[in-house]
């Protein structure tokens, strides 16, 4: 054998003297990996602003309109129904504005047509889909101040509670 032939197989050993062992068995183990996504919901409102309301000429026959927002994002296959509380001054199911000792009477619908009041409850709430994304859902609120009110000049406010259910 020749010097050169002699190397390579010296080196060869040494090659394979270092490389890591080798194995005959092996076992396997399957590892569970979970997560929990629970339902969840937010909602954000923005108010129904109904401007100058005039008993003597423009409203004394014509009641007065407004829109505000209701906007809900929820997990998604979650939401079931958007509550709308009477608000702080109500008088029985009456809704009203409050401005010093008057009160200035409103409705809350959940149709552009004004024909269906937005409440509380299954009867009342608005119910919606499931929700099909994370993505936030826009709901109009339409306001209606009945006409023809007998009110002393102010500042008339409230605050409706808006609930969602999922």
């Amino acid at each position: 054998m020749n010097r050169s032939a002699r190397v390579a197989l010296i080196l060869g050993g040494l090659a394979l003297g270092l490389a890591a062992p080798a194995f005959a068995q092996t076992a396997t183990a399957n590892l569970s990996v979970s997560a929990t996504v629970a339902k969840n919901c937010s909602i954000t409102t923005t108010a129904v602003a109904f401007g100058s309301y005039d008993p003597i000429v423009t409203n004394a026959t014509t009641p007065l309109d407004g829109t505000g927002t209701v906007v809900v994002t929820c997990t998604k296959g979650a939401g079931t129904r958007i509550d709308l509380g009477l608000g702080a001054n109500a008088s029985g199911s009456t809704r009203q504005m409050a401005g010093g000792s008057d009160f200035l009477t409103y409705e809350l619908y959940q149709d552009s047509g004004r024909a269906t009041v937005w409440g509380s409850g299954a009867s009342a709430g608005q119910t919606i889909a499931a929700a099909p994304s994370k993505a936030p859902r826009t709901f109009t609120v339409y306001g209606r101040v009945a006409a023809g009110q007998d009110v002393a000049a102010a500042s008339y406010n409230d605050t409706v509670v808006a609930t969602i259910n999922f």
